[in-house]
């Protein structure tokens, strides 16, 4: 019988190669947004850099479709296509701590929830997410906006260097004394310009902090972003906490009579004292009485998954964002409009704060473009029903249009959704025709398109 190539790919990978018509196929090919439908010709499920870069030296050599996918939560679906070849990389997941240098090691398919699990046994942590099931590649890759950031920089800024494999299946080491402009796309670029199979981080000396969730009346939602706008211009940066649109879920600290309202919410992370935090947001109970919330002391890594079970895999995704340079009356006007229209519990609109140590970065430092801007709102449409699609999107949509007239003219590409890749140009801001030129220096022929692409 005549070997295929995809027969030749899997006795060159060690781990399984999952195609069409296999009893794990169906598994494979999803991905966390259930919108995206679609049926790859084969799923790697690697094991090990080796494998990645047969497979993406498969793809090269075939002209097949390429995905990438670490924790699969791109809301465009980008770690699958119809007919593409994927490189799963979710079994890579070892993370190794260094205590002496305080920096992390992790395996590209690494989620922050593991990451956290085992940088917390060492009284450590760095910038990750607010859903501990994202995975470390994507978040990083595009910035990493996440609690720690007002105190330690984005993601992509304690990012020391990083294991790529680059279109022509080369593996290459980036960092500032190695490929430093290949380590520079990184950082904010996406994954235009490789797979990236191992990540090293500095570490922080984080453990426990004080924060958690509360709730405030809509009529009190103006007066309560208002003095966030006023506090978080020089808040301490042990403070990273945000605003945000929710409906309260039904938990024993929400009345039972509220659960399934819409509500401003704070969520706040204090990584100073206790005593220093409760002082801080006491400032907010004396702008509006919550009427529920949730402060105490916990470990960062519980905070970081608190949100995980109100966005599990297999709901419909649609989402859009903003940077703002200044949270102004008139866009506080906007989301007031917008905001307590959010459709179900599992829908919110963040007001994440990226001041403090992100400003400290010059902006052509790395190539997350938008270092000017104070806020990255985020619009996540998420909903379990599909026929709710169209009223939801709408919903998304309506609310970005009416923010865009008060935002700049990009937003994170890691909230892009699929429809976004028109605006790649502005979502990449200051520094769009640099990656141009890294992305031509080394994937001239745009084999990792399947992102928020950057053509060469």
């Amino acid at each position: 019988m005549v070997m295929s190539a995809l027969d030749t790919l899997a006795e060159r990978v060690s781990g399984p190669l999952v195609r069409p018509g296999d009893e794990d196929y169906e598994d494979a090919r999803h991905v966390y947004n259930a919108m995206i439908d679609a049926h790859p010709a084969a799923v790697v499920r690697c094991t090990n850099t080796a494998d990645v870069v047969a497979t993406v030296r498969y793809a090269a050599d075939t002209g097949s479709p390429l995905a990438v996918r670490g924790g699969g939560h791109s809301v465009p679906g980008f770690g699958t296509a119809d007919d593409a070849i994927v490189a799963d990389l979710s079994a890579m997941q070892a993370v190794d701590v260094d205590d002496d240098v305080r920096t992390a090691t992790a395996g590209g398919g690494t989620t922050w929830g593991r990451f956290n699990d085992v940088t917390a046994a060492h009284g450590l942590a760095t910038t990750g997410g607010i859903i501990s099931t994202t995975g470390v590649g994507g978040l990083t890759l595009g910035g990493g906006i996440g609690y720690l950031c007002r105190g330690y920089g984005l993601s992509c800024d304690n990012l020391l260097s990083a294991e790529v494999v680059t279109a022509d299946g080369s593996v290459v080491t980036a960092s500032d004394s190695e490929h430093p402009d290949l380590f520079w796309a990184l950082r904010g670029g996406g994954g235009n310009f490789g797979a990236v199979t191992r990540f090293t981080y500095r570490l922080h000396p984080v453990t426990t902090v004080y924060g958690g969730p509360m709730f405030f009346e809509l009529s009190d939602g103006a007066a309560i972003l208002t003095h966030f706008r006023e506090f978080i211009r020089t808040a301490p940066r042990e403070y990273g906490g945000f605003p945000a649109f929710q409906i309260a879920p039904p938990l024993p600290f929400v009345p039972e009579n509220r659960a399934g309202e819409p509500f401003v919410a704070l969520v706040s992370c204090w990584t100073g004292s206790p005593a220093e935090g409760e002082r801080i947001l006491d400032g907010f109970r004396q702008v509006a009485r919550p009427v529920a919330e949730h402060i105490g002391e916990m470990p960062y890594a519980a905070l970081n998954s608190a949100f995980d079970g109100l966005v599990p895999p297999g709901l419909q995704h649609y989402w859009k964002a903003a940077f703002v340079r200044e949270l102004t009356d008139e866009a506080i006007t906007a989301h007031m409009a917008h905001g307590p229209k959010v459709p179900t519990v599992n829908s919110t609109v963040h007001l994440y704060p990226i001041n403090g140590a992100v400003h400290d970065v010059a902006g052509d430092a790395t190539a997350f473009g938008h270092r000017d801007a104070s806020f990255a709102p985020v619009i996540a449409g998420m909903w379990p029903d599909p026929a709710d699609n169209e009223r939801n999107t709408a919903w998304v949509r309506d609310y970005y249009a009416a923010i865009a007239p008060h935002s700049e003219a990009g937003g994170y590409v890691n909230f892009a959704s699929a429809d976004d890749q028109s605006r790649a140009g502005a979502n990449y801001g200051s520094n769009h025709a640099r990656l141009r030129e890294v992305k031509r220096r080394y994937d001239p022929g745009n084999l990792f398109h399947l992102n928020q692409n950057i053509e060469p």
